[in-house]
Protein backbone atom coordinates (compact mmCIF):
# COMPACT_ATOMS: atom_id res chain seq x y z
CA UNK A 1 0.00 0.00 0.00
CA UNK A 2 1.19 3.74 -0.74
CA UNK A 3 2.74 4.65 2.59
CA UNK A 4 0.96 8.26 1.82
CA UNK A 5 -2.17 6.41 2.06
CA UNK A 6 -1.40 5.44 5.37
CA UNK A 7 -0.54 9.09 6.49
CA UNK A 8 -4.07 10.30 5.65
CA UNK A 9 -6.05 11.30 8.77
CA UNK A 10 -8.71 8.67 9.34
CA UNK A 11 -11.29 11.49 8.39
CA UNK A 12 -10.37 11.84 4.89
CA UNK A 13 -12.24 10.19 2.57
CA UNK A 14 -10.08 7.59 1.07
CA UNK A 15 -8.81 6.58 4.63
CA UNK A 16 -12.25 5.49 5.13
CA UNK A 17 -12.66 4.21 1.89
CA UNK A 18 -9.50 2.05 2.69
CA UNK A 19 -9.86 1.51 6.04
CA UNK A 20 -12.43 -0.78 8.13
CA UNK A 21 -15.94 -0.19 7.50
CA UNK A 22 -16.34 -0.19 11.72
CA UNK A 23 -14.41 3.14 11.49
CA UNK A 24 -16.50 5.32 8.70
CA UNK A 25 -16.39 8.95 8.55
CA UNK A 26 -19.69 10.68 8.57
CA UNK A 27 -20.49 10.01 4.61
CA UNK A 28 -20.81 6.30 5.42
CA UNK A 29 -24.55 6.81 7.05
CA UNK A 30 -25.74 10.01 5.15
CA UNK A 31 -29.20 10.34 6.22
CA UNK A 32 -32.04 9.48 3.36
CA UNK A 33 -33.54 12.23 1.95
CA UNK A 34 -35.72 9.93 -0.58
CA UNK A 35 -37.88 6.82 0.41
CA UNK A 36 -36.10 4.60 -2.47
CA UNK A 37 -32.81 5.36 -0.74
CA UNK A 38 -31.39 2.32 0.22
CA UNK A 39 -30.13 1.96 4.29
CA UNK A 40 -27.58 -0.77 4.29
CA UNK A 41 -29.32 -3.60 5.90
CA UNK A 42 -32.04 -3.06 2.71
CA UNK A 43 -29.04 -4.16 0.59
CA UNK A 44 -28.80 -7.62 -0.92
CA UNK A 45 -27.56 -8.19 -4.41
CA UNK A 46 -27.41 -5.05 -6.14
CA UNK A 47 -27.50 -4.46 -10.14
CA UNK A 48 -24.52 -2.26 -10.95
CA UNK A 49 -24.52 0.06 -14.11
CA UNK A 50 -21.24 -0.72 -15.01
CA UNK A 51 -19.12 1.15 -17.84
CA UNK A 52 -15.58 -0.42 -16.72
CA UNK A 53 -14.36 3.20 -16.41
CA UNK A 54 -12.96 4.55 -12.50
CA UNK A 55 -15.65 5.31 -11.04
CA UNK A 56 -18.07 2.37 -11.79
CA UNK A 57 -15.05 -0.22 -11.09
CA UNK A 58 -14.28 1.85 -7.92
CA UNK A 59 -18.10 1.16 -6.90
CA UNK A 60 -17.84 -2.39 -7.28
CA UNK A 61 -15.05 -3.07 -5.53
CA UNK A 62 -16.77 -0.98 -2.63
CA UNK A 63 -20.03 -2.00 -2.68
CA UNK A 64 -18.95 -5.50 -2.01
CA UNK A 65 -16.59 -4.71 1.28
CA UNK A 66 -19.38 -1.89 2.81
CA UNK A 67 -22.61 -3.58 2.10
CA UNK A 68 -21.18 -7.10 2.30
CA UNK A 69 -23.69 -7.52 -1.22
CA UNK A 70 -23.50 -9.54 -4.21
CA UNK A 71 -22.54 -6.91 -7.71
CA UNK A 72 -24.20 -7.63 -10.84
CA UNK A 73 -23.15 -5.70 -13.51
CA UNK A 74 -25.12 -4.16 -16.28
CA UNK A 75 -23.07 -2.59 -19.26
CA UNK A 76 -25.40 -1.29 -22.28
CA UNK A 77 -24.02 -0.64 -25.73
CA UNK A 78 -25.79 2.58 -27.43
CA UNK A 79 -23.15 2.59 -30.07
CA UNK A 80 -20.30 3.65 -27.58
CA UNK A 81 -17.33 3.99 -30.38
CA UNK A 82 -14.19 1.62 -29.35
CA UNK A 83 -15.91 0.22 -26.61
CA UNK A 84 -14.94 -3.65 -26.32
CA UNK A 85 -17.58 -5.24 -23.98
CA UNK A 86 -15.71 -8.26 -23.97
CA UNK A 87 -12.89 -6.32 -22.01
CA UNK A 88 -15.69 -4.18 -20.12
CA UNK A 89 -17.45 -7.56 -18.99
CA UNK A 90 -14.14 -9.35 -18.33
CA UNK A 91 -12.79 -6.64 -16.15
CA UNK A 92 -16.51 -6.39 -13.84
CA UNK A 93 -15.96 -10.33 -13.43
CA UNK A 94 -12.34 -9.98 -12.24
CA UNK A 95 -13.55 -7.41 -9.48
CA UNK A 96 -15.81 -9.94 -8.52
CA UNK A 97 -19.65 -9.32 -10.00
CA UNK A 98 -21.39 -12.04 -10.32
CA UNK A 99 -22.09 -12.03 -14.09
CA UNK A 100 -21.67 -8.96 -16.17
CA UNK A 101 -24.50 -8.58 -18.30
CA UNK A 102 -23.74 -6.54 -21.30
CA UNK A 103 -26.66 -5.36 -23.57
CA UNK A 104 -26.80 -4.47 -27.21
CA UNK A 105 -29.29 -1.42 -26.86
CA UNK A 106 -28.57 0.67 -30.26
CA UNK A 107 -31.89 -0.58 -32.26
CA UNK A 108 -34.34 0.26 -29.30
CA UNK A 109 -32.33 3.49 -28.71
CA UNK A 110 -32.32 4.71 -32.15
CA UNK A 111 -36.28 3.48 -33.15
CA UNK A 112 -37.59 4.43 -29.25
CA UNK A 113 -35.68 7.45 -28.14
CA UNK A 114 -33.48 8.95 -30.91
CA UNK A 115 -36.55 8.96 -33.45
CA UNK A 116 -38.86 10.79 -31.38
CA UNK A 117 -35.99 13.58 -31.02
CA UNK A 118 -35.49 13.64 -34.60
CA UNK A 119 -39.29 14.54 -34.77
CA UNK A 120 -39.83 16.41 -31.90
CA UNK A 121 -36.56 18.67 -33.75
CA UNK A 122 -34.58 18.08 -29.91
CA UNK A 123 -32.21 20.57 -29.34
CA UNK A 124 -32.32 21.55 -25.08
CA UNK A 125 -31.39 25.45 -25.02
CA UNK A 126 -31.03 25.55 -28.97
CA UNK A 127 -27.99 23.35 -28.90
CA UNK A 128 -27.67 20.57 -27.26
CA UNK A 129 -29.33 17.27 -29.02
CA UNK A 130 -29.77 15.36 -26.06
CA UNK A 131 -27.67 12.36 -26.71
CA UNK A 132 -26.93 11.34 -23.35
CA UNK A 133 -30.40 12.80 -21.42
CA UNK A 134 -32.01 10.26 -24.06
CA UNK A 135 -30.10 7.45 -23.56
CA UNK A 136 -30.23 7.67 -19.83
CA UNK A 137 -33.88 6.69 -18.86
CA UNK A 138 -33.41 3.76 -21.57
CA UNK A 139 -30.28 2.40 -19.59
CA UNK A 140 -32.45 2.92 -16.14
CA UNK A 141 -35.55 1.04 -17.82
CA UNK A 142 -32.91 -2.45 -19.06
CA UNK A 143 -31.78 -1.56 -15.13
CA UNK A 144 -35.31 -2.59 -13.67
CA UNK A 145 -35.60 -5.31 -16.10
CA UNK A 146 -32.07 -6.94 -15.34
CA UNK A 147 -32.51 -6.55 -11.43
CA UNK A 148 -35.84 -8.35 -11.41
CA UNK A 149 -34.63 -10.89 -13.88
CA UNK A 150 -31.44 -11.49 -11.76
CA UNK A 151 -33.09 -11.25 -7.85
CA UNK A 152 -31.56 -7.79 -6.79
CA UNK A 153 -33.02 -5.93 -4.76
CA UNK A 154 -31.31 -2.92 -5.30
CA UNK A 155 -29.35 -0.68 -7.95
CA UNK A 156 -26.37 1.58 -7.95
CA UNK A 157 -25.41 4.08 -10.58
CA UNK A 158 -22.05 6.51 -10.63
CA UNK A 159 -24.00 9.79 -10.83
CA UNK A 160 -22.31 12.81 -9.06
CA UNK A 161 -24.68 15.08 -7.25
CA UNK A 162 -24.26 18.05 -9.31
CA UNK A 163 -25.10 16.68 -12.75
CA UNK A 164 -28.39 15.83 -14.44
CA UNK A 165 -27.79 11.87 -14.79
CA UNK A 166 -28.94 11.05 -10.97
CA UNK A 167 -32.23 12.99 -11.62
CA UNK A 168 -32.84 10.86 -14.98
CA UNK A 169 -31.74 7.61 -13.80
CA UNK A 170 -33.61 7.88 -10.09
CA UNK A 171 -37.00 8.93 -11.82
CA UNK A 172 -36.40 6.60 -14.36
CA UNK A 173 -36.25 3.58 -11.98
CA UNK A 174 -38.70 5.05 -9.32
CA UNK A 175 -41.57 4.99 -11.88
CA UNK A 176 -40.53 1.71 -13.19
CA UNK A 177 -39.90 -0.34 -10.17
CA UNK A 178 -40.67 1.25 -6.88
CA UNK A 179 -40.30 -1.66 -5.12
CA UNK A 180 -36.26 -1.41 -5.64
CA UNK A 181 -33.96 0.62 -3.41
CA UNK A 182 -31.01 3.20 -5.13
CA UNK A 183 -28.02 3.81 -4.00
CA UNK A 184 -25.39 6.29 -5.40
CA UNK A 185 -21.67 6.10 -3.74
CA UNK A 186 -20.04 8.48 -5.64
CA UNK A 187 -23.00 11.06 -4.40
CA UNK A 188 -22.09 10.17 -1.00
CA UNK A 189 -19.00 9.30 -0.77
CA UNK A 190 -17.85 13.03 -2.42
CA UNK A 191 -14.13 11.61 -3.71
CA UNK A 192 -12.04 13.75 -6.38
CA UNK A 193 -10.78 12.06 -9.27
CA UNK A 194 -7.27 11.74 -7.95
CA UNK A 195 -8.29 9.92 -4.52
CA UNK A 196 -10.38 7.37 -6.52
CA UNK A 197 -7.44 6.55 -8.37
CA UNK A 198 -5.34 6.15 -5.13
CA UNK A 199 -8.45 3.40 -3.80
CA UNK A 200 -7.87 1.89 -7.20
CA UNK A 201 -3.82 1.37 -7.09
CA UNK A 202 -4.68 -0.02 -3.21
CA UNK A 203 -6.98 -2.31 -4.20
CA UNK A 204 -5.81 -3.43 -7.49
CA UNK A 205 -7.86 -2.41 -9.92
CA UNK A 206 -7.10 -2.04 -13.43
CA UNK A 207 -7.37 2.14 -14.50
CA UNK A 208 -8.31 2.66 -18.07
CA UNK A 209 -5.38 5.17 -19.08
CA UNK A 210 -3.36 4.98 -16.65
CA UNK A 211 -3.06 6.55 -13.39
CA UNK A 212 -2.89 9.99 -15.03
CA UNK A 213 -6.31 12.07 -14.16
CA UNK A 214 -8.31 13.32 -17.38
CA UNK A 215 -8.13 16.41 -18.31
CA UNK A 216 -12.63 16.22 -19.28
CA UNK A 217 -15.50 13.86 -18.49
CA UNK A 218 -16.66 11.85 -21.73
CA UNK A 219 -19.45 10.61 -22.44
CA UNK A 220 -20.74 9.55 -26.41
CA UNK A 221 -23.46 7.08 -28.57
CA UNK A 222 -23.99 6.86 -31.63
CA UNK A 223 -25.68 10.11 -31.51
CA UNK A 224 -23.70 12.80 -29.98
CA UNK A 225 -20.63 13.01 -27.68
CA UNK A 226 -19.88 15.15 -24.74
CA UNK A 227 -17.04 16.78 -23.07
CA UNK A 228 -17.02 18.72 -19.84
CA UNK A 229 -14.70 20.44 -17.05
CA UNK A 230 -11.30 20.69 -16.87
CA UNK A 231 -9.96 23.38 -19.28
CA UNK A 232 -13.38 23.77 -20.77
CA UNK A 233 -14.65 25.62 -17.53
CA UNK A 234 -12.66 28.49 -18.53
CA UNK A 235 -15.02 30.63 -20.59
CA UNK A 236 -12.55 33.30 -21.41
CA UNK A 237 -10.92 30.34 -23.37
CA UNK A 238 -11.64 28.72 -26.27
CA UNK A 239 -11.86 24.78 -26.73
CA UNK A 240 -8.40 23.46 -26.85
CA UNK A 241 -7.68 20.98 -30.11
CA UNK A 242 -7.45 18.02 -27.48
CA UNK A 243 -11.02 18.06 -26.62
CA UNK A 244 -11.76 16.66 -30.26
CA UNK A 245 -12.30 13.02 -30.53
CA UNK A 246 -15.11 12.98 -33.50
CA UNK A 247 -15.09 15.80 -35.50
CA UNK A 248 -12.79 17.16 -37.87
CA UNK A 249 -12.02 21.08 -36.82
CA UNK A 250 -13.64 22.65 -39.86
CA UNK A 251 -10.48 24.59 -41.10
CA UNK A 252 -9.23 20.96 -41.27
CA UNK A 253 -11.88 20.00 -43.18
CA UNK A 254 -12.29 19.16 -47.43
CA UNK A 255 -11.91 22.89 -49.64
CA UNK A 256 -14.24 20.74 -51.72
CA UNK A 257 -18.04 20.93 -50.28
CA UNK A 258 -20.51 17.62 -50.62
CA UNK A 259 -23.83 17.61 -51.25
CA UNK A 260 -25.31 14.96 -49.28
CA UNK A 261 -29.15 13.91 -49.87
CA UNK A 262 -31.32 12.78 -46.77
CA UNK A 263 -34.54 11.12 -47.36
CA UNK A 264 -37.55 10.87 -44.70
CA UNK A 265 -40.56 8.74 -44.90
CA UNK A 266 -43.20 9.87 -41.86
CA UNK A 267 -40.70 11.65 -40.09
CA UNK A 268 -37.98 9.14 -40.47
CA UNK A 269 -35.16 8.91 -42.05
CA UNK A 270 -34.94 6.05 -44.60
CA UNK A 271 -32.15 6.85 -46.58
CA UNK A 272 -29.05 8.58 -47.03
CA UNK A 273 -26.85 9.53 -50.26
CA UNK A 274 -29.32 7.29 -52.11
CA UNK A 275 -29.02 4.76 -50.51
CA UNK A 276 -31.49 3.06 -48.01
CA UNK A 277 -30.39 1.81 -44.36
CA UNK A 278 -31.66 0.71 -41.27
CA UNK A 279 -32.12 3.89 -38.68
CA UNK A 280 -29.18 2.63 -36.31
CA UNK A 281 -26.38 2.29 -39.55
CA UNK A 282 -28.25 5.71 -41.22
CA UNK A 283 -27.23 7.73 -38.41
CA UNK A 284 -23.81 6.11 -38.28
CA UNK A 285 -23.36 6.60 -41.34
CA UNK A 286 -24.61 10.42 -41.03
CA UNK A 287 -21.80 11.10 -38.58
CA UNK A 288 -19.28 10.08 -40.34
CA UNK A 289 -19.69 12.20 -43.02
CA UNK A 290 -20.71 14.88 -40.70
CA UNK A 291 -17.87 14.47 -39.21
CA UNK A 292 -15.43 14.50 -42.17
CA UNK A 293 -16.58 17.64 -43.18
CA UNK A 294 -16.12 19.41 -39.52
CA UNK A 295 -19.76 19.99 -39.28
CA UNK A 296 -21.76 19.54 -35.19
CA UNK A 297 -19.38 21.15 -33.26
CA UNK A 298 -21.62 22.90 -30.37
CA UNK A 299 -19.77 25.03 -27.55
CA UNK A 300 -22.84 25.19 -25.17
CA UNK A 301 -23.62 27.34 -22.40
CA UNK A 302 -26.46 24.92 -20.24
CA UNK A 303 -28.52 25.38 -17.58
CA UNK A 304 -29.13 21.87 -15.24
CA UNK A 305 -31.83 21.46 -13.89
CA UNK A 306 -29.69 20.98 -10.65
CA UNK A 307 -29.41 24.75 -10.41
CA UNK A 308 -25.56 25.24 -11.95
CA UNK A 309 -24.74 26.58 -15.14
CA UNK A 310 -22.35 24.51 -17.18
CA UNK A 311 -20.23 24.70 -20.55
CA UNK A 312 -20.42 21.36 -22.65
CA UNK A 313 -18.64 21.15 -25.83
CA UNK A 314 -21.05 18.53 -28.14
CA UNK A 315 -19.37 16.87 -31.31
CA UNK A 316 -23.01 15.96 -33.17
CA UNK A 317 -22.09 15.81 -36.42
CA UNK A 318 -25.07 12.81 -36.92
CA UNK A 319 -27.65 14.99 -34.88
CA UNK A 320 -26.78 18.13 -36.95
CA UNK A 321 -27.34 16.36 -40.12
CA UNK A 322 -30.73 15.36 -39.58
CA UNK A 323 -32.15 17.59 -37.38
CA UNK A 324 -31.33 19.95 -39.78
CA UNK A 325 -32.73 18.46 -42.51
CA UNK A 326 -36.09 17.28 -40.83
CA UNK A 327 -36.94 20.78 -39.23
CA UNK A 328 -36.57 22.15 -43.18
CA UNK A 329 -38.55 19.76 -44.25
CA UNK A 330 -41.25 19.91 -42.19
CA UNK A 331 -41.23 23.39 -42.88
CA UNK A 332 -41.82 22.70 -46.27
CA UNK A 333 -45.12 20.39 -44.86
CA UNK A 334 -46.34 22.30 -42.62
CA UNK A 335 -48.79 25.29 -42.40
CA UNK A 336 -47.80 28.63 -40.99
CA UNK A 337 -49.83 27.83 -38.59
CA UNK A 338 -48.40 24.72 -37.93
CA UNK A 339 -44.99 25.98 -38.24
CA UNK A 340 -45.92 28.56 -35.75
CA UNK A 341 -46.72 26.59 -33.41
CA UNK A 342 -44.90 23.30 -33.17
CA UNK A 343 -41.53 24.63 -32.19
CA UNK A 344 -43.02 25.53 -28.82
CA UNK A 345 -44.45 22.28 -28.06
CA UNK A 346 -40.38 21.05 -29.50
CA UNK A 347 -38.93 23.35 -27.20
CA UNK A 348 -40.84 22.12 -24.27
CA UNK A 349 -40.62 18.36 -25.32
CA UNK A 350 -36.90 19.00 -25.22
CA UNK A 351 -36.67 20.76 -21.52
CA UNK A 352 -39.19 17.61 -20.47
CA UNK A 353 -36.40 14.83 -21.70
CA UNK A 354 -33.29 16.51 -20.51
CA UNK A 355 -34.63 16.97 -17.15
CA UNK A 356 -35.55 13.15 -17.18
CA UNK A 357 -39.34 13.20 -17.19
CA UNK A 358 -39.55 10.30 -19.98
CA UNK A 359 -42.85 8.77 -17.92
CA UNK A 360 -44.05 12.67 -17.51
CA UNK A 361 -47.85 11.88 -19.27
CA UNK A 362 -47.02 15.23 -20.94
CA UNK A 363 -44.31 14.12 -23.17
CA UNK A 364 -46.75 10.91 -24.33
CA UNK A 365 -49.13 13.47 -24.99
CA UNK A 366 -46.46 15.45 -27.13
CA UNK A 367 -45.23 12.26 -29.01
CA UNK A 368 -48.54 11.97 -30.36
CA UNK A 369 -48.84 14.98 -31.58
CA UNK A 370 -45.53 14.89 -33.06
CA UNK A 371 -46.39 11.79 -34.79
CA UNK A 372 -49.51 13.55 -35.78
CA UNK A 373 -47.59 16.33 -37.75
CA UNK A 374 -45.14 14.14 -38.89
CA UNK A 375 -47.51 11.80 -40.58
CA UNK A 376 -47.04 14.41 -43.45
CA UNK A 377 -43.23 14.53 -42.90
CA UNK A 378 -41.76 12.47 -46.45
CA UNK A 379 -39.26 13.95 -48.72
CA UNK A 380 -35.74 14.87 -49.38
CA UNK A 381 -33.57 17.40 -48.51
CA UNK A 382 -30.64 18.13 -49.92
CA UNK A 383 -27.50 19.54 -47.36
CA UNK A 384 -24.45 21.48 -48.55
CA UNK A 385 -21.59 20.28 -46.15
CA UNK A 386 -18.62 23.00 -45.92
CA UNK A 387 -16.01 23.59 -43.27
CA UNK A 388 -18.55 22.88 -40.22
CA UNK A 389 -21.93 23.93 -42.00
CA UNK A 390 -24.66 22.59 -43.18
CA UNK A 391 -27.13 24.26 -45.19
CA UNK A 392 -30.19 22.91 -47.02
CA UNK A 393 -30.12 23.63 -50.80
CA UNK A 394 -32.81 21.75 -52.62
CA UNK A 395 -36.21 20.27 -51.20
CA UNK A 396 -38.65 18.43 -52.35
CA UNK A 397 -42.06 16.49 -51.10
CA UNK A 398 -45.39 15.14 -52.38
CA UNK A 399 -46.75 16.90 -49.51
CA UNK A 400 -45.39 20.20 -49.95
CA UNK A 401 -47.12 22.95 -49.49
CA UNK A 402 -45.77 25.13 -51.92
CA UNK A 403 -46.85 25.91 -55.56
CA UNK A 404 -44.09 27.42 -58.12
CA UNK A 405 -47.55 29.62 -59.92
CA UNK A 406 -48.26 31.14 -56.33
CA UNK A 407 -44.44 31.92 -55.35
CA UNK A 408 -44.05 33.73 -58.40
CA UNK A 409 -44.58 37.46 -59.38
CA UNK A 410 -46.77 36.74 -62.62
CA UNK A 411 -50.72 36.23 -62.57
CA UNK A 412 -51.62 33.79 -60.33
CA UNK A 413 -54.19 30.28 -60.57
CA UNK A 414 -57.14 29.86 -59.49
CA UNK A 415 -56.47 29.11 -55.89
CA UNK A 416 -55.30 32.61 -55.86
CA UNK A 417 -56.68 35.95 -57.08
CA UNK A 418 -54.29 38.97 -56.32
CA UNK A 419 -57.70 41.43 -57.07
CA UNK A 420 -58.47 40.18 -53.73
CA UNK A 421 -55.49 41.52 -51.50
CA UNK A 422 -56.93 44.51 -50.91
CA UNK A 423 -59.85 43.80 -49.08
CA UNK A 424 -57.66 41.10 -47.07
CA UNK A 425 -55.05 43.76 -46.14
CA UNK A 426 -58.26 46.00 -44.65
CA UNK A 427 -60.01 43.86 -42.83
CA UNK A 428 -56.18 42.33 -41.67
CA UNK A 429 -55.08 44.88 -40.37
CA UNK A 430 -58.35 46.57 -39.01
CA UNK A 431 -57.32 46.02 -35.02
CA UNK A 432 -53.87 47.01 -35.02
CA UNK A 433 -54.93 50.40 -37.09
CA UNK A 434 -58.00 50.88 -34.51
CA UNK A 435 -55.46 50.56 -31.57
CA UNK A 436 -52.96 52.93 -33.22
CA UNK A 437 -55.69 55.62 -33.56
CA UNK A 438 -56.58 55.03 -30.11
CA UNK A 439 -53.33 55.14 -28.57
CA UNK A 440 -52.35 58.35 -30.84
CA UNK A 441 -55.27 60.53 -29.43
CA UNK A 442 -54.26 59.53 -26.32
CA UNK A 443 -50.88 60.79 -26.13
CA UNK A 444 -52.05 64.04 -27.91
CA UNK A 445 -54.62 64.41 -25.86
CA UNK A 446 -51.88 63.96 -22.94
Amino acid sequence: MDPQLVARPLGSPVAWLLGSPAVPDERSSLPKTASYEADPDEVGRVLLLYSGGLDTSVMLKWIQDHYQAEVVALTVDLGQPGEDFDVIRGKALDLGALDCLVVDAREEFAHGYVLPAIRANARYGGGYPLFTALGRPLIAKLAVDTARESGCDTIAHGCTGKGNDQVRIEATVAALGPELRIIAPVRGWRMGRQEEIEYARAHGIPVKGGTEVPPYSIDDNLWGRSSEGGPIEDLSEPPREDVFDLVTPPEDAPDEPELVEIEFERGCPVAIGGERLGLVELLERAGQIGARHGVGIVDHIEDRIVGLKVRDIYEVPAAELILTAHAELEKLVGTIHQNTFKPELDRHWAFLVYAGLWHEPLLDDLNAFMDRVNAQVTGTITLKLYKGSAKPVSRSSPNALYDPELAGFGESGGLFSQQASPGFIELWSLQSRMAYAVRRRGMEGS
